[in-house]
């Protein structure tokens, strides 16, 4: 990918001048201007791989359901063969949607308007009285399919692009695939989706969500400081002041050339907890079973050996990947909550953030269960992730309240012009031992994976295609 000068805006200002790569900053223009959300469309989310959901979702064949690739409109289904297609919600004949339907089973889409009709792979099979040949003889018959992005699916996620030729998905994932591997391809049946997903409208630009999944630590002791007051997080009776969350902040933070980003916290005080013993006086299987990845119980712990590597399953034990992101707009919560009776029950979720506009986004939201989770625990999790994670949760509710001031004070003349900075830099490098791959750095939490964030999204805008 070759960088040029970049698009110009209309009204003359370089595009490059709206980040300052020196000095970390980025103009706030950016979080609200129309013609940068044009330009996003094309070479952001006409270019990249984009999460769409999860095949428990579409099980059986002729299940789809209906999703979005930026601004389009795609059906995500599954054909007679098993396979998963993604085709554009669009017909070649006019125009019309071809399906109106979140979601449902069928083996031929017929388009509401005329009646043509595709298959669940996007394979157009005809229109109606057929020998009047009411889709003409100037195509063939092959021509007239629906578009088809490229797919990939990984640990069950259905990812999609519309670049045939770019990068392999595994090339786009880098080294944070390694990690990721942890979360989604940890267990022999892996995981599966609890429910279909919870949407709902956000008045606030993509960016200030996407970024802010780039594994942005250090908003929770502010915007989510009720976790340390009163939440799960309060100090201990006997301590006067502060809480645990501050000490949630520390551990290791994963950065990408591609923009994703992982924020991996020590679990060496919640092991003391539940055993009393430093974690450093334990093996690593000692560790995963006194405390399991979240969804799993301590005898699912042997399948983490048959699915990861030793020093896979060295960072699990020691500092797990929780938090973080995948560029552009997912965030990835896979989080270990103290009870309030010394147990620990984890919520695992995923949110995507879809464009829908310079000032609109729609959150869509995932809950997760290992599909080897005993009954009783999957309860305890969906509860909980819906009261803390779902889109009336208590922790999104304040993430969500932000964006909108985020995106309503970027369009004042002068507010514009104002920088928001990612200045507070790591200086530390990976722990002693750290096993993992990537760009990695130890220590409380800073700006360097949100940086990377936008590194790429500069690199993508700035591209000569």
């Amino acid at each position: 990918m070759s960088i040029t000068k970049g698009p110009v805006l209309r009204d003359g200002t370089p595009l490059s001048d709206l980040v300052d790569l020196e000095m970390r900053e980025v103009k706030l223009r950016t979080l609200s201007d129309q013609e940068i959300y044009e330009i996003e469309q094309e070479k952001i989310f006409g270019k990249v791989w984009l999460l769409l959901g999860h095949d428990t979702e579409i099980p059986n064949p002729g299940d789809f359901v209906q999703r979005h690739m930026g601004d389009d409109s795609v059906i995500v289904a599954r054909s007679r063969d098993g396979k998963v297609h993604v085709s554009l919600n669009v017909c070649p004949h006019r125009g019309m949607k071809v399906t109106t339907h979140e979601s449902g089973n069928t083996q031929v889409h017929t388009c509401i308007y005329h009646g043509w009709a595709f298959k669940p792979n996007g394979e157009f099979l005809g229109s109606p009285v057929a020998e009047q040949c009411m889709h003409g003889s100037l195509r063939g018959k092959d021509e007239l399919g629906l578009k088809q992005a490229r797919v990939a699916l990984y640990g069950g996620l259905i990812w999609a692009t519309w670049n045939h030729d770019g990068p392999s998905f595994e090339e786009f994932l880098g080294d944070s695939k390694w990690y990721y591997d942890m979360l989604y391809t940890r267990t022999n049946k892996g995981l599966e989706v609890a429910g279909p997903p919870q949407r709902f409208i956000v008045r606030g630009n993509w960016k200030t969500a996407g970024e802010q999944s780039a594994a942005d630590g250090f908003h929770t002791l502010t915007l989510h400081r009720w976790l340390g007051e009163v939440g799960n997080y309060k100090a201990d009776s006997g301590k006067t002041q502060g809480s645990e969350l501050t000490e949630e902040m520390y551990g290791a933070e994963v950065s990408s050339p591609h923009g994703h980003a992982l924020r991996c916290i020590n679990l060496a005080r919640k092991i003391k907890k539940l055993t009393g013993k430093d974690a450093s006086d334990l093996s690593v299987e000692e560790k995963l079973r006194a405390l399991p990845p979240p969804g799993m119980t301590p005898d699912m712990v042997e399948q983490l050996a048959e699915n990861l590597s030793p020093e896979q399953m060295q960072v699990m034990s020691w500092m797990p990947p929780q938090v973080g992101g995948m560029f552009p707009n997912v965030i990835f919560e896979f989080l270990y909550i103290p009870q309030s009776d010394g147990t620990v029950v984890g919520s695992l979720a995923l949110h995507t953030y879809v464009p829908k506009g310079p000032d609109k986004l729609e959150f869509t939201n995932w809950i997760f269960v290992e599909k080897d989770t005993p009954p009783r625990l999957r309860e305890q999790m969906i509860q909980q992730s819906v009261r803390l994670l779902g889109t009336s949760g208590m922790v999104e509710a304040d993430d969500s309240d932000t964006w909108p001031h985020m995106t309503l004070a970027s369009k004042g003349l002068q507010a514009s012009k104002q920088s928001m900075k990612y200045q507070a830099i790591y200086e530390t490098g990976a722990p002693e031992g750290w096993p993992g791959p990537g760009i990695i750095n130890e220590g409380f939490t800073k700006d360097d994976p949100q940086w990377h964030w936008w590194k790429y999204w500069y690199e993508l805008m700035m591209a000569d295609d």
